[in-house]
């Protein structure tokens, strides 16, 4: 044989995620592309002298896990050794944070910032004991006096601080906070350390930037750690000015400028897409076009598989949990509606600045990813998609809804008309149905993430982590879509949004290569197709739905090389 493959897998059970969800036995790869898909007997005979051969033994493989929404340069510097780890299971109580900042001031220099990341108020032992228990600077203050503490919770949109942290950022009664943001304070108008949204900000720029060579090596961290995962490719959200002031500034410039280093380097060793963010939480129609103008192209001796940017991000709103999402309905625990975080003076002003700004990405030709959970705000959202493309018609512009939590039947009935699509996270349905109970009311957070419905409309549905917020455990994320039942008590939410496991395949596979224009050369296991694959330790098709979490991965290719091998299970 002229020409034999460089790797084979057989006797497996091989998802290839193409359009008809079809199942083969066996995969054989050559110079890093898929040679051939079928059945064990017939791809054997592609096997040379030097070709490895992996026996799956019953055992899944799919094409390589694409999560379209990973912060992985702010999940790799909020992780350990870069950040403290106070997010559940790693804590329990405002208890064990308070003993977390003690511990990390005892080694910290003096007036050095300490940060960390992942407090969720459905996790506190003290929240769960008393509903109107918050986080306070004084639980900061009695361990950390000296030292300026931040933390950010699990969502990435709100921070809890010290006295010391507020005294540096100049934060006092009298503070106004910037348009979208919250400063909350207590019954006699002080502040509690508590900051929101585009309020975090203020905080924020006062924490010694990272530098490049860290932020490389937390991306390094971080790939490595998605091997494990099983995750080839995935789409970093939003890199650029408007990031300087967002999970510690790992969303800045220096974070793109660290990809291409690598990238340029041969280090880079997973397909990343790049959305530029061009302003900030809060920010204006004048901000974008001036980030854009700033922002450079990846230049041109990048392989445009390995790193590309490909659009832009925009913030319109908050988070449901915060109560900062643009709501129609008043929220059930503190009543009001959320907002628009963007420039303006009133609803109307910050609706027509957000028009604005899509309006500049889409005629700039980028596609557009707007990051809006409100249901008001979709609305504003989708609009302005329709708005911008009557403005600037453009073919295939794929803009997308990201998150999308309570997005309309009839606005997934729009989205689909103009081939725009929606991005969502089931991991996080998972982490949050009871909570949303109570923040929302049953009917609304049952219908939370409408997957089933997107679908149904004809949507090509993606799903991402949004890590740091979530583990970047896409079988969670599977099972989260067939199941949506809650973490804290197993109970569905909204069951009759469940989907079947084809299509949660689908939106971290092939639907993810649609949202990067790159469903033509990966996405799925097919001839001719980059050969990223991943192989579990189990079987995903029988495995009971509550067990698809745990299954491990054994085995990760990706363009034709394998990255990573679990204790050698799979030897050649």
């Amino acid at each position: 044989m002229p020409h034999p493959a460089d790797l084979i897998f057989i006797d497996g059970d091989v998802l290839t995620v193409d359009q008809a969800f079809s199942v083969a036995q066996a995969v054989a790869v050559r110079d890093g592309r898929i040679l051939a898909v079928g059945q064990t007997a017939e791809i054997e005979a592609l096997a040379g002298p030097r070709t490895r051969v992996v026996d799956l033994a019953g055992r899944t493989l799919l094409p390589g896990i694409n999560d379209s929404h990973l912060h992985a340069t702010a999940w790799g510097l909020t992780r350990p050794p870069f950040a403290l780890a106070v997010g559940h299971p790693d804590v329990a109580s405002i208890a064990d944070i308070a003993e977390a900042v003690r511990r990390a001031a005892a080694t910290t220099p003096a007036g050095k910032w300490i940060t960390g990341l992942g407090w969720d108020l459905g996790y506190l032992a003290e929240c769960l004991a008393d509903p109107g228990r918050r986080p306070h600077r004084r639980d900061l203050d009695a361990v950390s006096p000296d030292h300026p503490v931040c933390l950010t919770d699990f969502s990435g949109h709100m921070l809890w601080v010290n006295s010391r942290a507020l005294e540096i950022a100049g934060i006092t009664r009298d503070t106004s906070p910037p348009p979208g943001g919250v400063v909350y304070v207590d019954a006699a108008g002080e502040p509690t350390g508590m900051l929101g949204e585009s309020a975090m900000s203020l905080v924020q720029r006062c924490v010694p930037p990272v530098g490049v060579e860290q932020r490389k090596q937390a991306i390094r961290s971080a790939v490595a750690a998605l091997h494990a995962e099983g995750v080839t490719s995935f789409t970093e959200p939003g890199l650029g000015p408007g990031g300087t002031e967002i999970l510690g500034g790992s969303l800045g410039t220096e974070s793109l400028e660290a990809y291409i280093e690598l990238a340029r380097a041969g280090e880079l060793a997973a397909r990343v897409r790049v959305l530029l963010l061009p302003a900030p939480m809060g920010g204006s129609a004048a901000d974008v076009a001036a980030g854009l103008r700033e922002l450079a192209a990846v230049p041109s001796d990048v392989d445009p598989e390995r790193l590309a940017v490909i659009g832009v991000k925009v913030f319109a709103d908050g988070v449901p949990p915060n109560e900062t999402a643009w709501m129609r309905e008043p929220y059930g625990m503190a009543g009001g509606h959320g907002a628009l975080c963007v420039h303006g003076a009133d609803a109307a002003l910050r609706e027509a600045e957000l028009t604005e700004m899509i309006r500049i990405a889409h005629a700039a030709g980028y596609q557009v990813g707007v990051h809006t959970t409100g249901d008001r705000a979709i609305d504003a959202v989708v609009a302005a998609f329709v708005a911008a493309d009557r403005a600037h018609p453009r073919a295939d512009a794929r803009h997308y809804v990201i998150h999308a939590d309570f997005v309309s039947v009839e606005n997934l009935a729009t989205l689909a008309a103009h081939g725009y699509s929606v991005n969502m996270n089931p991991a996080i349905k998972w982490t949050i149905a009871d909570l949303m109970d109570e923040v929302v009311g049953k009917r609304l957070s049952d219908y939370q993430w409408p997957v089933r419905s997107a679908v149904e409309a004809g949507l090509a549905v993606c799903a991402g982590s949004d890590a740091p917020i979530t583990e970047p455990n896409w079988r969670q994320g599977v099972a989260s879509m067939l199941l949506r039942e809650s973490k804290a008590t197993g109970r569905p939410s909204g069951p009759e949004q469940c989907v079947d496991l084809a299509t949660a395949v689908r939106a971290y596979t092939i639907n993810a290569a649609r949202q990067d224009f790159a469903e033509s050369w990966k996405g799925s296991v097919e001839v001719g197709k980059v050969a990223d694959l991943c192989v579990l330790g189990g079987d995903l098709r029988a495995a009971d739905p509550h067990d698809i979490p745990g299954i491990p991965i054994d085995l990760t290719v990706l363009g034709g090389e394998i990255v990573f091998d679990r204790e050698g299970v799979s030897p050649a």
